[in-house]
């Protein structure tokens, strides 16, 4: 298993209303891109920028329940991929029992933003559909994408990587 991170969501070329998610593992620098819904790009943005709504979203409820019972999330998997869709679990502890729960991908990652769980991908997943970052159909990671993944690998005391994303966005800020 690795860690990945969402670092962009864009618009599909494929299929209108269809949009990109792409997912970083830093290790290897691949990409796994992820065709998802606008409501789903909607909810996994509002997530990643904690963005609050003036009414709970269905994915923060779910959180605050979980909170609210003494329930953590250890972790979210992408477990496998059959015919391009992707399966994920989610890994629920109360402290003393873990439980593990088939969730939609995109559910998965979202909690996992909100709950600040990692986000995991089977080995297999990642050598099926992981693409080299320089293949991959994402265009320039934003500069909000930028500065959250440079919060990421200062978290994780990256600094190397976190030398050359404060390069990029320098360099992205003139």
């Amino acid at each position: 298993m690795k860690q990945v991170h969402p670092i962009t969501i864009q618009s599909g070329m494929s299929q209108s209303g269809s949009y990109i998610l792409m997912l970083l593992e830093p290790e290897s620098q691949r990409q796994i891109p992820i065709i998802i819904g606008a409501h789903e790009a909607q909810g996994i943005l509002l997530a990643k920028e904690t963005v609050h709504t003036r009414r709970p979203m269905t994915h923060e409820l779910m959180a605050k329940m979980m909170e609210a019972y003494g329930l953590g999330m250890t972790q979210v998997t992408i477990d496998r991929v059959l015919d391009g869709v992707f399966y994920a679990t989610l890994h629920i502890t109360d402290g003393f029992n873990e439980k593990t729960l088939d969730s939609r991908t995109t559910d998965a990652i979202t909690l996992a933003l909100l709950t600040d769980a990692p986000i995991m991908v089977d080995d297999n997943v990642l050598e099926e559909t992981a693409v080299a970052a320089e293949q991959a159909t994402s265009p320039t990671p934003t500069l909000e994408a930028l500065q959250a993944e440079l919060r990421r690998c200062e978290e994780a005391e990256d600094y190397e990587r976190a030398a050359e994303i404060q390069k990029r966005i320098e360099e992205m800020r003139g």
